[in-house]
């Protein structure tokens, strides 16, 4: 990972801001909705007091049964197709029946449905319908009750059978409609509007199932109320949704509606409100705006006398309802619910503007830093970049130092900080290294110069000695002494002889030539040499120039051949071929023998290297010098030597890539 990298990585870490600035806007927003929930908390608090202590009719404790308003009109025909818009809100009538009760300014209706397959049919004058299928009806009038026998043996109209005698204002005679399918049966009938009925009972009797048969469950009426409605809307804030309702959640009253006020937000504000922002919000109950049933968690919890609070997603986008229920009660008992719904932008609004202002400064302050530490990393990269340059411009391609470079100029020398201090080490080590390297490659030639006249006063001494009167046993001594004399004699001139190879091929005079002429001319003077071995030339089709020195190009060939050749068996191949590359010439020497080892791959052309196994008595040393003067016109004609294992593994290669020499300026 680069230092640019690394710094960007650290600048990231200013993404704290940002985030410890979110979680600071969702405790607002929760701080925001805990003040909206204490606030509708207590006004619900209040008008529940208020209600409880005035003279408001409040449904008594109990079950009852509740009246909806008709929606549509009612045709007495027994059939439930009118009462389908109501029939969600049914009553459940002991274990096989339910009960719908209706009203409008037509009358009062009651529609029974009774789930019985198996039937026991007899009118209701019949002696044994008390034993058959029937229904009670009990009607009450304040402390007046009246009780009534519904029975058909057959589908189609009834009069029901008065059981008491009469009641105040109750009817003396209740006609309706029977209907059978295979399922049960469906009872319709429809009570005058105007008889006050302050409670009512039905009784379902089966047959199969037996029972009391003029037992009837006898509740309270409850319905809906305008004029409880009215006293609600005088007690609840104007800007809420208020609805009174019974414990078992019928609606008893309701004022007021839920609106929103404020500019609409935008969708991306939406977006964010929701799912960066709000803490956890129920669904949007939509389907409790007109229901005569609500059937809610917070109301079950509030008629256990434990106000709730609740949270919703507003019909409106980016809108949300706080909705709180605090229980009605009288002498301690919960007598109703009252239910106060606030719809409001303020919440998301306060919340959207807070994160927006956070994260257009988060952004700008992370933008700034990150651009600082940015021209920061790019400045110490550029820095570290030209100390790297400088590095490897001053070693040269025959890995001498380029002493100019490092004493005429070393890039921030003169910095005071840890990158300074780093280029005046590199600066001092490669003084050092400098001049330890100059040590070593003019240590042959001082060699060579120093050694001469000790081998001179030697060899002179062993002549003589060779004049003298010795013993047999000396003379093995003395040809020792002259054998070693010759081997040494022989390393001061090959020592000497590398020194003036090098000032040779740095006075060589370049020239244009044909690269194909000079390899082909090579070839055909190595083919007596290989003998045996199969020598194979690969030449280009056309000419090949180069601007070089074409006798230091043949004597780097004949080194290599000569190396080659030392290590290709009698039956073997060589394979010299030429062939271009980009921007130059590559002349490769191939064949076949030993590979070589890994770690001798990068050295084979640096002088004294050599892999040849040590000469025994009597042979002429090697010194490894050949490779070394291969390199020296390689890099002469400003080019690089290599040496590879064939993939097949058959043998090694040598490559001169060659790029020419530089062209002289001619003088004015």
């Amino acid at each position: 990972m680069s230092l640019r990298q690394k710094l960007l990585l650290v600048a990231l870490c200013t993404l704290a801001l940002p985030v410890a600035g979110w979680l600071y806007v969702r405790q607002m927003e929760t701080l925001l909705r805990q003040g909206q929930e204490q606030a509708l908390t207590a006004t619900a608090t209040a008008v529940a007091r208020s209600l409880a202590v005035t003279d408001v009719p409040l449904p008594q404790p109990g079950n009852g049964w509740y009246v909806q308003q008709a929606i549509s009109p009612i045709t007495i025909d027994g059939y439930g197709d009118d009462w389908a818009l109501m029939t969600p809100w049914s009553q459940p009538l002991g274990k096989r029946g339910k009960l719908l009760l209706a009203e409008d300014d037509n009358g009062f209706y009651v529609y029974v449905d009774v789930r019985a397959v198996h039937r026991t049919r007899a009118d209701a004058g019949d002696p044994n319908a008390l034993s058959a299928d029937h229904l009670i009806l009990d009607l009450a009038q304040g402390s007046q009750h009246r009780r009534y026998l519904i029975a058909s043996a057959a589908p189609g109209g009834f009069t029901a059978l008065t059981l008491d005698p009469p009641a105040g204002d109750l009817p003396d005679r209740i006609v309706g409609q029977w209907q059978e399918d295979g399922s049960g049966y469906r009872v319709e009938w429809r009570l005058p509007r105007g008889l006050g009925l302050s409670a009512l009972g039905v009784g379902v009797y089966t047959a199969v199932d037996g029972g009391d048969s003029l037992a009837a469950d006898v509740r309270p009426l409850w319905r809906y109320s305008p004029d409880l409605a009215q006293e609600l809307s005088r007690m609840a804030p104007e800007d809420t949704r208020a609805r009174l309702i019974a414990p078992s959640g019928w609606l008893l009253a309701q004022s007021g509606r839920l609106t929103t006020s404020g500019p609409q937000p935008g969708w991306l504000s939406s977006i964010i409100y929701r799912s960066l922002l709000a803490n956890p919000l129920e669904e949007a109950e939509l389907w409790t705006a007109d229901v005569p049933r609500l059937d809610l968690p917070e109301v079950q919890s509030a008629r256990t006398g434990q106000a709730t609070i609740v949270w919703r997603q507003g019909e409106e986008r980016d809108s949300v309802v706080l909705a709180t229920t605090v229980p009605v009660e009288r002498d301690r008992t919960v007598v109703g619910v009252l239910l106060l719904e606030q719809a409001s932008r303020a919440v998301p609004l306060l919340a959207n503007r807070a994160f927006l202002s956070l994260l257009l400064t988060s952004f700008g302050v992370m933008l700034v830093a990150g651009a600082i530490l940015l021209l920061f990393a790019t400045s110490l990269s550029l820095r570290l970049g030209r100390l790297r340059d400088a590095v490897e411009r001053a070693q040269l391609n025959d890995g001498r130092l380029d002493g100019q470079m490092i004493q005429g100029y070393f890039p921030m020398v003169e910095s005071n900080d840890e990158i300074g201090d780093l280029a005046r080490s590199f600066q001092k080590l490669f003084e050092a290294v400098g001049g330890y390297t100059d040590y070593l490659r003019t240590l042959a030639s001082k060699l060579s110069h120093e050694l001469n006249t000790p081998l001179a006063i030697v060899k002179s001494s062993l002549d003589n000695l060779e004049h003298a009167e010795l013993s047999d046993e000396a003379q093995p001594y003395l040809a020792r002494a002259r054998d070693g004399v010759a081997r040494l004699g022989t390393l001061v001139r090959a020592m000497s002889e590398a020194n003036r190879m090098e000032r040779a091929i740095a006075a060589a005079e370049p020239e244009d030539v044909d690269l194909v002429d000079v390899v082909r001319g090579c070839a055909d003077a190595y083919r007596p040499l290989a003998g045996a071995r199969l020598l194979e030339c690969v030449l280009p089709d056309q000419p090949m120039h180069l601007h070089g020195a074409p006798e230091l190009i043949a004597q780097a060939l004949d080194k290599l051949f000569d190396n080659a050749l030392s290590f290709t068996p009698v039956d073997g191949w060589l394979r010299l071929s030429l062939r271009p590359f980009d921007g130059g010439t590559e002349i490769e020497l191939a064949n076949q023998g030993p590979l070589l080892p890994a770690a001798m791959q990068g050295r084979l052309f640096d002088s004294l290297v050599s892999l040849r196994d040590k000469a025994t008595p009597g042979d002429a040393p090697h010194l490894g010098l050949g490779l070394y003067v291969v390199r020296l016109v390689v890099e002469r004609h400003s080019g690089v030597a290599s040496a590879r294992n064939l993939e097949d593994g058959s043998g090694v290669a040598f490559s001169l890539r060659l790029h020419g020499m530089p062209r002289q300026r001619l003088a004015g």
